[in-house]
Order: C-alpha cells, then sequence, then structure tokens
C-alpha cells in the first residue's frame, strides 16, 4: 500500500504501517482520555487520562498487529506465500498468494477473527482479575475498554461479506461445495457490497441524530463497499479470461524506443507514431532496459524536456512485471497483484521481447470474451 512504512518483521513477515495509522491512534487516544476513562474513573489529574488513553491505543495497535500475524503465520503453515502486513486506519491487510484450496482458504480466513476474540476475552479477564485492586479503576478502564473492543472486532470481521474475514469464509464454503472460485468470490463480494450499503445508511441516520460516530460508520460502509465490488469486478474479469495464454493476450511486434533520447524527441519520434500507451526502452546495445509510460512522459515539464532522456522517467527493468508467453494469463495477473507490480506486462523469451500486455490488452480479452458464443475465453 502506498505511503507505507516500514516497522520491522514478525517471523519473517514484513509489517507496515500507513500513514493513517498515526491519525487513527491518536483518535483512540483522545476518545478514551476525553470521554471512555474520566467517565468510568472519575476525578484523576488529566495527565494520568492522557498516558492511559495512549496506553489503550497502542494496545489496540498491537491487537490489530496480532489479528493479521494470525493469518499470515496461517497462510504460511498451509504453504501459502505471504509478502507483508499493513497495517492502516481501517484495520490491516495481510499481502499473500491466493489459497490453493477451500479448506485453506477457511483456515486462513477464521485465524484472524479467532485471535481478536481471544484477546478480547483476554482483556475482559484480567480486567476482571485486577477489579479488585486499590486504585485500579483506571486501568481496569483501559483493559475493559480494549477487551470490548477486540471482542467488537472479531465479531464485526466475522459478518459474511468480502473484504471482511466472515466473507472469506463465505466464500471458502461456497468454493468448496460448488468447486468454482470465482463464482464463490462474486458472491461473496455481492454479499459485502449490500452489506457496506447498510452500514454507509446506518452511519447516516446515526449522524443526522447527532451521533459523530456516524460519520466513522459511513467510512466502513463506503470502504467495504468499495472493495467488495471490487473484488467482485476481479472474478468476473478472471471467469472471462479463464484459459487465455499471455501469448495469446499480447500485442505483438512490439514498438521499442532508445533510452538515450531526450524526453521532447522521443514524444515527437517514438512515442507519437507508435500510439502506444507504454512503451520498452532498449539501450545502446540493443537491450531491453526498461518500459516508459507515455503519461509519465507527457507530464515532464516543458523546460526539462530538453535535458532529460526516456530513460530517466521509465520503470527500470528490474521492477518490470515479466512473463514468459505459455503461462495463463490469470496466473499472471494475481502473481502482480500480490507483488504489487502494475501493468504493463514484458513477454520475455529469455532475454529476447516476444510482446508486451497493458491495461487495452487486457480490456480488448475481456470485451472479446464477452461476445464469445460460449461465453468462455476466445480460441
Amino acid at each position: 500500500m502506498r505511503g507505507s512504512i516500514r516497522l520491522g518483521s514478525v517471523r519473517g513477515v514484513v509489517l507496515q504501517a500507513h500513514w493513517s495509522v498515526p491519525l487513527i491512534m491518536l483518535f483512540f487516544a483522545y476518545g478514551l482520555a476525553t470521554h471512555t476513562l474520566p467517565g468510568y474513573a472519575p476525578g484523576l489529574p488529566p495527565v494520568v487520562y492522557a498516558v492511559a488513553g495512549v496506553a489503550g491505543a497502542v494496545l489496540l495497535l498491537l491487537s490489530l498487529v496480532v489479528h493479521e500475524a494470525a493469518h499470515a503465520l496461517t497462510a504460511r503453515r498451509a504453504g501459502i506465500g505471504v509478502r507483508d502486513v499493513t497495517l492502516w486506519a481501517l484495520g490491516g491487510f495481510t499481502r499473500m498468494d491466493r489459497p490453493t484450496t477451500a479448506r485453506a482458504a477457511f483456515l486462513v480466513a477464521v485465524s484472524g477473527p479467532l485471535a481478536s476474540l481471544l484477546l478480547g476475552g483476554i482483556g475482559l479477564g484480567a480486567a476482571a482479575a485486577v477489579q479488585a485492586a486499590p486504585g485500579s479503576r483506571i486501568v481496569v478502564a483501559v483493559l475493559g475498554w480494549l477487551g470490548g473492543t477486540n471482542l467488537v472486532l472479531g465479531v464485526f470481521n466475522l459478518l459474511p461479506a468480502a473484504p471482511l474475514d466472515g466473507g472469506r469464509l463465505l466464500q471458502a464454503a461456497l468454493w468448496w461445495r460448488t468447486g468454482d472460485r470465482e463464482r464463490a468470490q462474486r458472491a461473496a463480494g455481492r454479499s459485502g457490497q449490500a452489506l457496506g450499503m447498510v452500514l454507509a445508511v446506518l452511519g447516516w441516520l446515526a449522524f443526522a441524530r447527532g451521533l459523530s460516530g456516524g460519520l466513522w460508520l459511513i467510512l466502513v460502509g463506503v470502504f467495504v463497499a468499495g472493495a467488495a465490488a471490487a473484488e467482485r469486478r476481479w472474478a468476473e474479469l478472471v471467469t472471462a479470461l479463464r484459459g487465455l495464454r499471455v501469448g495469446q493476450t499480447m500485442t505483438a511486434p512490439v514498438v521499442t524506443g532508445p533510452d538515450w533520447l531526450t524526453v521532447d524527441r522521443f514524444l515527437a519520434e517514438v512515442a507519437a507514431p507508435a500510439r502506444h500507451s507504454a512503451l520498452p526502452l532498449l539501450d545502446f546495445d540493443g537491450r531491453l532496459s526498461g518500459v516508459v509510460q507515455l503519461s509519465r512522459l507527457a507530464a515532464v515539464p516543458s523546460g526539462q524536456r530538453a535535458s532529460l532522456r526516456a530513460r530517466d522517467v521509465a520503470t527500470p527493468l528490474s521492477r518490470c512485471a515479466l512473463a514468459a508467453p505459455d503461462e495463463l494469463l490469470t496466473s499472471v495477473l494475481e502473481r502482480l497483484g500480490t507483488e504489487g507490480r502494475p501493468l504493463p506486462v514484458l513477454v520475455m523469451d529469455d532475454s529476447r521481447l516476444l510482446g508486451i500486455i497493458t491495461a487495452h490488452d487486457i480490456d480488448r480479452c475481456r470485451r472479446t470474451a464477452r461476445h464469445a458464443p460460449d461465453g468462455g475465453a476466445p480460441p
């Protein structure tokens, strides 16, 4: 996720935090220090509430780490590659390869909510254990809030709607029953869209009644609906492209350009006649050096176009997506998603460039498949 910084690793899994995490932690710390804790343990100095509020927010952040770590470690035990874990304002996201079986998908999905429910029980149990100690009301309040929040997170994540963990459980169950992963993903996506709209409406009604928490519910609902719609579109795309090989999709022969040309010359001599959105670049020795996007060339200020070269604004080959012509197109797209690499894809045979796949090529194949007589992939 863009705008994230690396915090460290948990048993080899990279842990990152989005820039929104400090904001949401401040929001929780402020709410605890000014409303929740003074209401439960009145009469204490403001500094005590401030320290306890920060401590509660940090403990909640650690709870989110445990939730996502449960997903990541369960996936690794099931033989699923895990890229990284990113915390952000609405929870966390574990980037991993797609499970190959419904059973593995179920185990990975259920591990996070179980971890949250376990933490919730521990928090409430700890609050009950220290309640009798003198001067412990502030500690009891923090532990009780933390336990209750984790229980709410665990239950909320079990709702049967993508992209929540409950949606993953629904998808795994439908996948096991029907044997069709994409059909199951479409169903989970529809459920997520419906839940997101319901949450947004409830949030609006709450806000209209003067409850500021309704804004948060609206935000969660919009996110759930948007993410569910994206998953549903992805499942529909995979269904349309099923069986297609990279070689059937690529544009060939490929128009290339010298990477040493200045931006103004490249635009006039190479990009304009080619009329492509992305062009591979060759160095002085004729070797592939990267890919340049026409949009990035056009964004270079006019005063710099005579001095900057095409390679200066290109994506170097080491960061480009590569594929072999006999690979399944859906497998390549899944790999790009887990690796965080964007289109285009350079189609290679050893070191020889055979073709290129852009978003236009994907859309062309999708439209062709949609209008095919059997509704499947084109021949």
